[in-house]
């Protein structure tokens, strides 16, 4: 049974600009797409679904997906397709558009041209709710321009011909489950918490697959006036020739630290053998948090130095957008096994950087797409070379 979703056709246009002014658009009605779809507990629990299979990602003993996620990512895909023809079939996205109903109707959430249809549809994914269908099906239809100068003013001498689309529509997804309403502090970051689910959006170059544009949006930033509602953020960068762009264009440091000091971002699952190894760092200090997203997203923000994660537990999903951010302020996200195999070769300085088009033909399902030397993501390359130093031939 095919979902479809109508939208207003986009006038046409062309060109990275309008490109990236529509994907801050689309993140933003995103963003509320996963604020409507938190606001009632009844609502939400008829949204969650586990995943399974070829769909699941080996690191959780319970992987899920929800319906926010399902509308977003189509969503998305259809309203870049509808102003720019030419990136069919060249946009990505984490989720299967497959979702099962409390009746155990097979539903396939795809785009079609009528707004009725979208609600009665949507009424059959949510067991006959008409008000939550009705509730969601505004959000997905509404234009909502954003207006930010500095990307309108950017000119890149690319065309969206030569470029591919990564989608992960809720990064952070479990927390954005459990939906524990942890605000970020003035200074520093979340460990967990609402905060940790972001919608990322990257572009990378079909014939390098280099990162070249990315949008993060945070739907849950901050409380509104209220206390019980969200506000949100987003962020933007554009890193291509002698184009570097961000609009993040200032860092918080964390703590007041010395020059030699070294904050290592990980995920409280890391290995035991990879945490002591960083520990060993002299002047070094290990911090946690949730979401491979929103720990890259502390690294663009100079909350810390380097994020390491030594398994191959992220997705290009996971990493395009916020890769893009980094590259425009002189960072990157590198494979991890790489640069340690350079270094134990003498090769220092080898950045190894991760590139978003190839897939790995040999592997099935979503490993397909993972980052599955791990990954090291850094403001500063010259961090590379001190961690890598310190897991050499423990990992």
């Amino acid at each position: 049974m095919p979902l479809c979703f109508a939208f207003v056709k986009a006038s046409s246009a062309s060109g990275m600009a309008e490109l990236l002014r529509l994907l801050l658009s689309v993140a933003e009605k995103a963003a509320n797409v996963a604020r409507i779809c938190r606001q009632e507990a009844p609502l939400f629990e008829l949204l969650v679904q586990e995943k399974t299979g070829a769909d699941k990602n080996k690191k959780f003993v319970q992987d899920f997906k929800t319906l926010a996620d399902v509308l977003i990512q189509e969503m998305i895909r259809h309203d870049i397709c509808a102003q720019f023809p030419e990136l069919t079939g060249f946009i990505h996205g984490e989720e299967s558009n497959k979702f099962e109903n409390g009746l155990g109707e097979s539903v396939t959430v795809t785009v079609c041209a009528k707004e009725e249809d979208t609600t009665a549809l949507l009424a059959k994914v949510l067991d006959g709710d008409q008000n939550a269908a009705s509730l969601l099906t505004k959000v997905i239809h509404q234009d909502l321009p954003i207006r930010d100068e500095m990307a309108e003013s950017l000119q890149l001498s690319i065309s969206p011909a030569d470029v591919g689309i990564w989608i992960d529509p809720i990064d952070g997804t479990s927390q954005y489950i459990e939906g524990k309403e942890e605000e970020e502090p003035d200074e520093g970051f979340c460990l967990f918490g609402l905060p940790c689910a972001l919608v990322l959006i990257g572009v990378y170059l079909r014939s390098t697959g280099q990162p070249v544009m990315g949008v993060i949006n945070q739907p849950f930033n901050r409380k509104d006036s209220t206390g019980k509602g969200w506000k949100g953020k987003h962020l933007w960068g554009v890193s291509y020739g002698d184009v570097n762009i961000c609009s993040f264009t200032h860092r918080r440091p964390s703590c007041l630290q010395k020059k030699d000091d070294l904050s290592v971002l990980l995920s409280s699952s890391e290995r035991p053998a990879v945490k002591d190894a960083l520990a060993a760092i002299p002047s070094s200090s290990l911090m946690y948090a949730s979401g491979a997203g929103y720990k890259i997203l502390c690294v663009v923000q100079g909350l810390v130095d380097v994020y390491v994660l030594s398994e191959g537990s992220t997705f290009k999903w996971d990493s395009c957008a916020p890769h893009a951010l980094l590259r425009a302020l002189g960072g990157g996200v590198s494979d991890l096994s790489e640069c340690i195999r350079a270094h134990v070769s003498g090769n220092k300085g080898h950045t190894a950087e991760l590139t978003y088009h190839q897939p790995h033909n040999q592997s099935q399902g979503v490993d397909r797409w993972a980052n599955r030397g791990g990954i090291i993501v850094y403001l500063d390359a010259s961090v590379i070379d001190k961690v890598v130093a310190a897991l050499a031939g423990k990992i």
